[in-house]
């Protein structure tokens, strides 16, 4: 077929299905006031026809930019209208100047861009009560932390040099702000997955999403739930699934910055991260959830501030693991392993995807097991003080037992190999 003919066609066809999604729109959200509608789905298909026909024939567009100043001007008109009758929406504007560019997109750009269009405004006119939910869960502070994702990742990582500008240190400045990017985009994307696409949900699923961006917090925040609440298998099994993510999030970063590393780790942390997952599962189906929502409101991790503390800590661990494993082997990175873990072990096990030492990959991989391990020792630690004994010893025991395995699991890897 003539390509001028594909591309009318597609026009046309668009901008009809435009007007009959507008007539939709009025009828379901606005059926009382037709009036406040500009033109119908005959309108809609010649205002496409216009700009088709008035961009092909003039490639200075000058014709294109005058009949559009003439739709404008008639808007205008019905606006002025509108705004007597204190209305005031400009909507149907936007998606009359949508569909007068299908002409021009259709004939300057590949078929996806017009099509691209079309759905966009199908779904943001038929999003209108999604949106207006959304808006009223969102608060200012949200798109202030939504720029300072952009800031991270787009504005100050391109900027920084690729070059290594300390000796001792074998990464450079951009390698280093990587690191502080994609941590920061797993914990901000858990964060918002919990509480905008899922708050409220249960227990259970805020142990999950939870433990995507720290299990630690959430290990706490149930725990603190528990100790007000009484014994609860829900969040015995919450607490639990939380460390069980935690697994699949380290063997993601490790997958990530040394994927040779996330290899070794792969077996283990699948395998502890499945039966963390079944035990929570025991747990789960002894006692069906009571209906109350999750309280779990956890600080926003994205905070640049703490980007920047990560950074440094990322830095200081690099530098110490070389000098421990320069002087000390393996068995001095087995020790600052298992300290580690009873702090922020997200800034060590970078540092030993990222780094360059005197160890082999085995070690490296048992390092970081250990640290998991030792953490979880610190989170069953947490789970018993913040929720007491008597409430929280199940998911408490569970968990030193994972951690009492992953530990024994990676001295067991590094001595056998």
């Amino acid at each position: 077929m003539n390509p001028d003919l594909v591309h009318f066609v597609v026009t046309v066809a668009f901008s009809f299905l435009v007007g009959l999604e507008v007539k939709t729109y009025q009828q379901h959200f606005h059926p009382d006031n037709p009036r406040d509608f500009f033109g119908t789905a005959r309108t809609y298909t010649f205002v496409g026809i216009l700009g088709y026909i008035f961009y092909r024939i003039d490639p200075h567009l000058v014709a294109y930019s005058v009949v559009l100043a003439g739709l404008t001007l008639l808007y205008a008109l019905f606006y002025h209208q509108k705004l007597v009758d204190h209305r005031q929406s400009i909507l149907l504007y936007l998606v009359m100047l949508c569909v007068y560019t299908f002409g021009p997109l259709t004939l300057s750009t590949p078929l996806w861009m017009p099509s691209l269009l079309f759905v966009l405004i199908v779904f943001i006119l038929n999003a209108r009560q999604t949106i207006h939910r959304v808006t009223l869960g969102i608060n200012a502070y949200e798109f202030e932390t939504l720029g300072k994702m952009v800031l991270l990742s787009a504005v100050i990582l391109p900027l920084l040099p690729d070059e290594k500008i300390v000796p001792f240190l074998p990464l450079s400045p951009f390698k280093i702000w990587l690191a502080v990017v994609v941590i920061s985009a797993i914990s901000y994307g858990g964060y918002l997955v919990q509480k905008y696409l899922f708050p409220n949900k249960g227990y259970f699923l805020t142990g999950i999403i939870g433990g995507t961006y720290s299990s630690t917090a959430t290990t706490v925040v149930l725990s603190r739930k528990a100790a007000h609440a009484g014994p609860n298998p829900v969040l015995d099994a919450a607490i639990v699934a939380a460390t069980s993510v935690m697994y699949l999030r380290l063997l993601a970063i490790a997958c990530i910055f040394n994927l040779l590393i996330g290899k070794l780790l792969l077996l283990p942390f699948a395998v502890l991260s499945a039966v963390g997952f079944v035990v929570s599962a025991l747990f789960f189906k002894t006692s069906a959830e009571q209906g109350e929502g999750s309280d779990f409101v956890d600080k926003n991790p994205l905070e640049l501030g703490t980007a920047l503390v990560f950074a440094a800590f990322f830095v200081i661990m690099m530098i110490v693991t070389q000098f421990v494993t320069r002087h000390y082997g393996s068995s001095g990175l087995e020790i600052l392993s298992f300290v580690v873990g009873f702090t922020d072990i997200d800034p060590f096990v970078l540092s030993l995807l990222t780094g360059k030492y005197s160890v082999t990959p085995t070690q490296v991989s048992a390092a970081v097991m250990i640290a998991a391990g030792s953490n979880n020792l610190l989170k069953a630690a947490y789970a018993l003080w913040f929720g007491g004994p008597k409430k929280t010893w199940r998911p408490a025991l569970v968990i030193t037992l994972l951690g009492v395995a992953t530990i024994l699991w990676a001295l067991w890897l590094e001595h056998l190999i």
